[in-house]
């Protein structure tokens, strides 16, 4: 029997059972039938993505929504929140200016300047992180940079045929900082390249876009995926966010370190990227770059080290004799870095840089444009014109402080920090979270509300920074620090024996929003409290 005949008889036996059904069934069903698997298909990947847990609150929440005046009463509720997170900044912008001066104000505006400054709170020596730079800010390193940025405020690296200087600055910013992560290590491949930006947001973007254009180039993949551990920066979000990227957050080992049997478990074919930090933001512990190295080489993906805390630390903390495991371009596998100038660096805040393995990956950061009317256009990173008195700052910075400098810094920090660790160590009521590598000191609390004693250390004018799983906060360690080790630990234990004696929230604080905001299981709810912060504020 032939082919032909197979297929007539096939024919045959399909119509005759067909037959029995009518043609509206006919169509609809397979329709039907579709879009049954289409939803089936959406929930088991928001289940994958989220867990069965998140996805049936999620799925509860939008439900209950839809019940008439539910809606409206969150939104008031919420706003209840964003205002008391506002601290009475909203009623602040009453008397902020919308419209220009009829009649310009000349140098008068520095005088009114000047007094505004003055509102701002007093940040020397109480802010976790934020101010990198010891002194007072009419002196010394201050006056130094202020002056370097004023002299070039005018630059623009856009134009390079114009400002040759800040190019210089720039070229030899991006040049000195990759030769303190290993560039002139035979391991590093002897290719290291960069570009400055303006933070460590846009170094760690511009990481992310260069490796999924990459990886396209080189592999084809067309969905990327990239793994972080969850104790990575929120700006792998962002940039995920912007590129269309999908990102998996994988959790930290015991030791709150990426854990890197659980990155390998989520690698597959779409992966372009897998991240680690030196150190990572909550708790200042390094990840461990070389087994990350190794996954990512075995794996042919990109890796990414977020150095922004760490690049101007580590590298003199290890010549200083403090047992600092591999983090750099020595090691295999490392195929971008980001690392702050405005940190520990000491740079004017806005300067930062990324770096990259070599030149074949760092070519897909860049934008060139062919076709337009206005010429040919090709810009090396997000922003097209950029301060170039910035530029010159971070050289400035650089230049006057040198390697000496930067080691009596570190020298400095480092023993600062080893003191808080000690003096938090002594408190029975709060422990240390993890073993920090760097100048970042992460403590949590079994016994009291470790966000009561925030509120009360912000009552004493201290800023410290609220963290997450575990409910903790963490002091990040700068030269501004160094003169008030013992006062912070004089206040932290005032406060926490005053929260153990009397627990409970302090009129005006905000650890019961910090608490329900842990506790609140739909995390929707928790996003949209903060999209209507920040809208609310400018």
């Amino acid at each position: 029997m032939t082919i032909f005949s197979h297929l007539t008889q096939f024919r045959t036996s399909a119509n005759s059972l067909l037959s029995e059904f009518e043609p509206l069934t006919l169509i609809v069903a397979p329709i039907l039938s579709l879009l049954i698997a289409g939803f089936l298909q959406s929930v088991i990947t928001t289940v994958q993505e989220n867990g069965l847990k998140s996805s049936l609150i999620a799925s509860f929440m939008y439900l209950i929504k839809l019940v008439p005046g539910v809606r409206s009463y969150l939104d008031a509720e919420k706003q209840k929140v964003v205002d008391k997170m506002q601290s009475g900044n909203k009623s602040k912008r009453d008397g902020w200016r919308t419209e220009l001066p009829a009649t310009g104000l000349g140098s008068r505006v520095i005088d009114m300047m000047k007094e505004e400054k003055a509102k701002d709170v007093a940040w020397q020596g109480k802010c976790s992180g934020t101010v990198y730079i010891g002194g007072a800010e009419s002196e010394g390193h201050f006056s130094l940079i202020n002056e370097a940025c004023s002299m070039f405020a005018h630059t623009n690296p856009l134009h390079l045929d114009v400002f040759q200087s800040v190019v210089h600055y720039e070229a030899e910013v991006v040049a000195m900082t990759a030769a303190l992560l290993g560039s002139k290590e035979k391991a590093s491949g002897g290719q290291v390249c960069g570009n400055m930006t303006s933070g460590g947001t846009e170094s760690i973007l511009l990481a992310v876009k260069s490796s999924r254009d990459y990886m396209r180039t080189k592999k084809g993949i067309k969905k990327p995926e990239m793994i972080v551990p969850v104790s990575a920066h929120s700006a792998y979000d962002k940039a995920c966010q912007y590129f269309n990227i999908k990102l998996w957050r994988v959790p930290v080992n015991s030791e709150f370190q990426a854990d890197v049997k659980a990155i390998r478990r989520y690698i597959n074919k779409n992966t372009i990227l897998i991240v680690g930090s030196a150190p990572g933001f909550p708790h200042g512990i390094i990840d461990p770059i070389e087994e990350l190295g190794q996954l990512a080489t075995s794996s042919g993906v990109c890796f990414h080290v977020d150095l922004c805390l760490g690049g101007f630390v580590l590298p003199f903390a290890r010549k200083l004799g403090y047992p600092i495991p591999p983090f750099d371009f020595s090691v295999q596998g490392v195929t971008s870095i980001s690392v702050d100038v405005h940190k520990y660096g000491l740079a004017p805040k806005g300067t930062s840089t990324v770096l990259y393995r070599n030149h074949e990956i760092r070519k897909h950061q860049f934008v060139a444009v062919t076709e337009w009317s206005g010429g040919l256009y090709v810009s090396p990173t997000i922003a097209g014109s950029r301060p170039g008195g910035l530029s010159a700052g971070a050289w400035a910075a650089m230049m006057s402080l040198g390697e000496e400098g930067y080691l009596e810094n570190t020298r400095q920090i480092m023993e600062a920090t080893k003191k808080i660790q000690e003096g938090i160590k002594g408190i029975p009521e709060v422990y240390v979270v993890g073993k920090p590598d760097m100048t970042i000191v992460a403590f949590a609390s079994n016994i009291v509300d470790i966000f009561e004693v925030n509120d009360l250390m912000s009552s004493k004018g201290w800023h410290l920074s609220p963290l997450q799983r575990p409910n903790s906060l963490h002091i990040c360690v700068t030269l501004q620090h160094v003169s008030v080790v013992d006062d912070f630990l004089k206040d932290l234990q005032e406060s926490v024996r005053t929260v153990k004696e009397n627990p409970g929230p302090i009129n005006g604080g905000l650890a019961p929003i910090y608490g329900a905001a842990g506790r609140m299981p739909d995390r929707v709810m928790v996003q949209e409290l903060l999209v209507n912060f920040m809208d609310s504020a400018y």
